[in-house]
């Protein structure tokens, strides 16, 4: 595959509380950032008790895209990722929300996980401070969630997001705009019990230094630079960051030097977390990182250009963990690649995302046998829908999972549970993996002679040596079973003699 190359990247961070835009140039295959904006938004304040997004959080969201969007509209396509995280996560409105956002920025956008969230915030973080040996803790306090994480140089080694952060505990904890003891004693309390169930691995393995990035954090440290309490932010200053706001007694009275305007309403909930966390972690110093997630969504996207994309390794890993035969995936790979090569302008399966959803769903069709051979394809789909899957997005991940569950068996009952928006392209993808799986069903490394794949309207016309299918009549009656499949959805499948005889090859190549 060629090398795509861009000289300038861009990077859009949905955040619960603010958004955040940040573009750099490709110098030398390092990145230099060259512009940002930032536009509060506070997204998690628009979730109402039902988890849906209210239509005023969703205007302030679209009208700060579109914005990034005019920043955005010169940058080539696949030069741009844009994620969504905490609230975008939470919301059940969130696939509605997501189309109008998509026009307004002009790019598509990804939910990730809270794990994949916090691995992007480290590498951000990493490639921000100091190339020092040695493990390290980063902290990121964001509008409704946590992330912790311990790596060393640019690996992460323990990472976990915790459902706490500033504007949601700000509802829940200080909604009146009132400060109290009462309040910062509640708010630490219930970050306690969130960070309960990591605090343990996280003492067990330890750091040498402590880092935290994102708001919250800057504004503390800003705070306590302003105030004289330290250079960096300790368990001490942190305390008369603490009884400074108490003396204010409310958000509107807040006027503590170094602290700006737009942050002040979520402050006193980020400072209550960055406490506990303090206490229960027994952090001594926390310096304060440039980098953050949307430094991290760079870097991994330039990843991604070089041909480094953590996504392939996972897959391995993935395959590894559950023993796949690794070589009857990657013939079921090379033939699916194969027939999408012939039928992808018909049936606008061009792109690099649905070669990579098909070759990924291909390398991992059979991890459910690690459990069963009866009902493998919904055994591996459950595995590859609930593990960690670091760099993928939410929809990338069930994405692969729905093509592993309707590889097999009855695919009209399976498919009625895709989400529609995806219905159409998953489809089309899971004929070519259903096909490449029965063509290599006899698992045997003798190449498959040369094939073709011809779409005419609603017809499907498989062709092959007439020698050859008279050679694999139980292939032929595969196909026939196949057939009546796709009969059902519609799509009549033709099995042909190749109109010439050709000398048997590898199709694929």
């Amino acid at each position: 595959m060629a090398e795509v190359a861009f000289d300038t990247l861009g990077a859009v961070d949905l955040g619960s509380n603010s958004f955040h835009l940040v573009i750099a140039r490709v110098v030398h295959g390092e990145l230099q950032v060259v512009d940002r904006l930032r536009e509060s938004v506070r997204l998690a304040a628009g979730l109402g008790p039902d988890q849906r997004l209210a239509e005023d959080a969703q205007a302030r969201a679209l009208a700060a895209l579109e914005l990034f969007g005019q920043r955005l509209r010169d940058l080539a396509p696949g030069a741009v990722r844009a994620v969504g995280t905490s609230t975008l996560r939470k919301a059940k409105n969130s696939d509605d929300f997501l189309e109008r956002a998509r026009r307004q920025l002009g790019h598509p956008i990804e939910i990730v996980s809270g794990r994949e969230e916090a691995r992007l915030v480290y590498l951000g973080v990493a490639h921000s401070v100091a190339d020092e040996p040695g493990p390290r803790l980063v902290v990121d306090i964001g509008g409704g969630s946590t992330e912790c994480i311990i790596g060393e140089r640019y690996e992460p080694v323990l990472v976990d997001s915790l459902d706490m952060g500033c504007v949601s505990y700000t509802q829940q904890f200080f909604g009146d705009g009132e400060i109290k003891k009462e309040h910062f004693r509640a708010a630490e309390t219930a970050a306690q019990l969130e960070l309960q169930p990591i605090e343990r691995r996280y003492r067990r393995v330890g750091w040498d230094t402590a880092v935290g990035s994102s708001g919250t954090i800057e504004a503390v440290a800003q705070v306590v630079r302003d105030n004289g309490w330290g250079k960096a932010i300790t368990a001490a200053g942190l305390e008369k960051v603490k009884k400074a706001l108490l003396q204010s007694g409310r958000v509107a009275k807040l006027n503590l030097p170094g602290l700006r305007p737009d942050r002040t309403a979520v402050f006193p909930a980020g400072v209550a977390i960055l406490s506990a966390l303090f206490e229960t972690l027994q952090i001594q110093k926390l310096d304060v990182a440039g980098g953050a997630l949307r430094e991290g969504v760079l870097y991994d996207l330039l990843g991604r250009i070089r041909h480094e994309d953590l996504r392939d390794r996972t897959i391995a890993a993935i395959a590894s963990r559950w023993h796949a035969d690794l070589e009857q995936a990657a013939r079921v790979e090379r033939t699916a690649i194969g027939l999408l090569k012939q039928v992808a302008p018909a049936w606008h399966l061009t792109g690099e995302q649905p070669r990579q959803l098909l070759s990924w769903a291909a390398r991992l069709h059979e991890v459910g046998l690690a459990v069963a051979w009866s009902g493998y394809h919904k055994h591996g789909a459950y595995l590859v829908a609930n593990c960690d899957m670091p760099g993928f997005s939410r929809d990338e991940q069930a994405a692969v999972a729905e093509l592993i569950r309707v590889h097999r068996r009855k695919l009209a009952a399976l498919f009625r549970d895709v989400p529609p928006l995806r219905s159409e392209m998953t489809l089309r993808l899971a004929i070519l993996l259903r096909l490449a799986v029965l063509l290599n069903r006899s698992r045997t490394s003798r190449p498959l002679p040369a094939l073709t794949l011809e779409l005419d309207r609603q017809t499907l016309t498989l062709r092959g040596p007439q020698r050859w299918l008279d050679e694999h009549p139980l292939l032929v009656a595969d196909l026939e079973r196949e057939r009546d499949e796709l009969a059902v959805l519609g799509l009549i499948l033709a099995v042909r003699a190749a109109r010439a005889e050709p000398s048997p090859e590898n199709s694929e190549k």
